[in-house]
């Protein structure tokens, strides 16, 4: 018999997302878990904006339109249902974080985040999701690095700008021209 009866893992269709998804199907898989796949959304605008002016007809719309990106980024993570594992999707109306934390309350359910991008700057104002699960999670809680190709992109990106804003002196561009003539 099995530890672990469900794997849930949320998603955005982010690359990160995308990621946590294989590993969680892999983890269930491997136990003979159910994987729970768990789109959050949040109405364009905020709860506020939605509260002020409700429109059923909207709602159901931006419902829908969720339901699109978890299908969208189940294609994208492993082309249609993945095969050796139940799967079971969600859609529900909330905070990334406090809809996650709401699904996997039991203690044999395991939730697998991503990690997020590790620079100082996307830490601070990223990362809220993986934190609250961490903080409020009944159940174990895996979170899942970046690939290592997402730094070697965000490092390179950093290294153009950088040489793009490069101040170039009259000596340096004269030490080019003659090494080219």
């Amino acid at each position: 018999m099995s530890l672990l009866r469900r794997v849930i893992v949320g998603t955005c269709g982010s690359p990160g997302s995308i990621r946590a998804m294989r590993y969680a199907r892999d983890l269930a898989a491997s136990s003979g878990a159910a994987l729970i796949i768990v789109h959050a959304w949040t109405p364009p605008g905020g709860e506020m904006a939605d509260r002020r002016a409700p429109n059923l007809l909207l709602r159901q719309v931006w419902q829908k339109a969720a339901w699109q990106r978890l299908n969208d980024s189940v294609e994208a993570a492993f082309g249609g249902q993945p095969d050796g594992v139940d799967m079971w999707p969600v859609v529900m109306r909330g905070p990334a974080g406090q809809v996650l934390v709401h699904v996997a309350r039991c203690p044999d359910d395991v939730l697998v985040v991503g990690a997020g991008r590790r620079e100082m700057l996307a830490r601070l104002w990223h990362g809220q999701v993986m934190r609250r699960c961490l903080r409020h999670a009944t159940c174990p809680v895996l979170a899942v690095p970046p690939s290592p190709l997402a730094g070697y992109a965000a490092r390179r990106w950093l290294r153009l700008l950088a040489w793009r804003h490069h101040d170039l002196r009259a000596g340096e561009a004269l030490d080019g021209a003659d090494s080219n003539s």
